[in-house]
């Protein structure tokens, strides 16, 4: 009863009552309460933030047609399977040669408990598992600062933690804080020193059973060998690994994270079938978009045919730097700041092993291991444990150094991976290799970003006409976000495009 009397503006809405509104989906009965009818949309852009909207509009009953440039939807939720092919800008074509139940997440391969992509996933019924986003296991390798031999996470995160807190308990114990705080916190912060850096009452740091195993802890008569020797402090530091330590600290990737089982494009594949196939036109691109004294035309090609969509609204949900290419009548206000929505290069490669040697000889079982080598990230599958077969991502790199790779032919990426790895892993990380693809979003057509960047954050006065409506056309995006590369932006601003639409067709 009072979400009814809120639409009907006699008591507050729940907008109205809390700081961060609730999202409330359009229904059909918001249309009986005002003696309204549902308005025609034409959604532009078969990604998430499309898809999205039109599963949200459909709700109360909109009639929306999506235009997707390219022959799937999805956007950059792309998963690779076996006999999938893509045609890159620079003109590399490859098919896909991974075998059953393999698979790459060329686009987003993780998802933070906190963001709505998970309510998604329970709302569609896409089954989740976990990723695993940290792996003491894992290995660091800062080949650039001097080091000789990768080393794992755990040890890493020891010897670091072990070295600060002892400097740290040192320092307190000479009274180097007593300005600072009182005697009776000095005591509480050596205690928890001693802990966080397994220091003891000594306050030296020589090393912890954190470390590691040369010899695990086994049956009776086994008591497991501890690593050593322990680097010294300045080797440590020299190392950079503590740049890798924060990271687990970041909101938006911190543990538990998931992933949903089968591939990341079992999101797309389940709104579209929630919007349904017949509203969805792919193979369409879109060549101009005109606003109108009562609405909005569309016109795209599919097939070599020239097609137009008369609509009542128009929701943009294609990059922004592709809109801005596009023909438009929304004024320079609206492509200026489209233009100032700078694309970003990443790049992945997907490297299918007959074996699961990293599991068998290194035991490592998920996570990610980190390097200041130009592959940047190695990610080891969080699916298919104890399996026969597995795929690794041999690279997921961002900026310049995406940007290198993009250059060369996928051979040759496979070479410059495969011999960093090798650094890593041994042998195995050649010899075992049945296959590989690679994906560098920049060279991807009609999308030609793997996420952008907004200088002063979406808010800023340059983007003010991107977050309200030009006419009859709203705009949608994750890059329209604080979480900008994410399935969340691109989720939560589709649902800000809608509830505008929406108030604005029911008054």
């Amino acid at each position: 009863m009072f979400a009814t009397m809120g639409a009907l503006g006699l008591a507050p809405t729940a907008q109205a009552a809390s700081r961060e509104p609730a999202f409330r989906a359009p229904s059909p009965g918001d249309f009986s309460l005002k003696g309204r009818a549902a308005a025609k949309v034409v959604v532009v852009g078969g990604g998430i933030a499309g898809l999205a909207a039109a599963y949200e509009l459909g709700k109360a009953g909109y009639d929306c047609t999506v235009l997707e440039a390219r022959g799937r939807t999805g956007g950059r939720n792309f998963t690779v399977r076996g006999g999938d092919t893509t045609t890159d800008t620079l003109g590399n074509r490859q098919t896909a040669r991974f075998s059953d139940g393999q698979y790459m997440n060329a686009g987003p391969g993780r998802i933070p408990q906190w963001m709505v992509t998970l309510d998604y996933c329970r709302e569609l019924g896409v089954p989740v598992e976990v990723f695993t986003n940290e792996n003491a296991n894992a290995y660091l390798f800062n080949e650039k600062a001097g080091m000789k031999a990768p080393v794992r996470y755990r040890t890493a995160k020891a010897d670091m933690y072990g070295y600060v807190a002892e400097l740290l308990a040192k320092a307190s114990d000479k009274g180097a804080l007593d300005r600072q705080i009182t005697a009776d916190d000095q005591e509480r912060l050596l205690e928890f020193l001693k802990d966080f850096g397994d220091i003891g009452d000594t306050l030296d740091y020589t090393g912890s059973p954190r470390r590691g195993y040369r010899v695990d802890p086994a049956a009776a008569g086994t008591p497991g060998a501890e690593l050593g020797p322990v680097p010294a402090v300045s080797e440590v530091f020299a190392s950079g690994v503590g740049r890798y330590f924060a990271f687990e600290f970041e909101y938006d990737q911190a543990m538990l994270m998931f992933q949903p089982v089968g591939g990341m494009d079992r999101i797309p594949a389940a709104l579209t079938r929630a919007v349904g196939e017949r509203r969805i036109r792919t193979g369409a691109a879109v060549t101009e978009i005109k606003d109108t004294a009562h609405g909005v035309t569309v016109t795209y090609t599919q097939g070599g045919r020239t097609r137009r969509v008369e609509a009542d609204y128009c929701v943009a949900a294609l990059p922004p730097n592709i809109l801005a290419k596009t023909a438009h009548n929304l004024g320079p206000a609206v492509q200026s700041a489209l233009e100032a929505c700078k694309p970003s290069s990443a790049g992945k490669i997907g490297l299918e092993y007959r074996s699961r040697w990293w599991e068998s000889d290194h035991r490592i079982f998920g996570g990610i291991t980190e390097t200041d080598m130009d592959l940047s990230h190695i990610w080891y599958p969080s699916y298919g444990h104890l399996g026969e077969r597995g795929t690794i991502i041999g690279y997921y790199n961002t900026g310049a150094n995406a940007d290198a790779y993009a250059a060369l032919t996928p051979r040759e990426r496979e070479t410059r991976a495969v011999a960093q790895g090798v650094k890593i892993h041994g042998a195995k990380y050649r010899t075992e290799l049945a296959t590989s693809f690679s994906h560098h979003w920049r060279q991807t057509p009609y999308l030609e970003a793997s996420w952008h960047s907004l200088s002063g954050g979406p808010d800023a006065p340059a983007f003010a006409p991107l977050n309200r409506p030009a006419g009859h056309v709203y705009f949608a995006g994750d890059y329209l976000s604080y979480t900008d590369a994410w399935q969340h932006g691109a989720f939560t601003s589709a649902r800000k495009a809608v509830t505008a639409l929406h108030s604005r067709v029911l008054a």
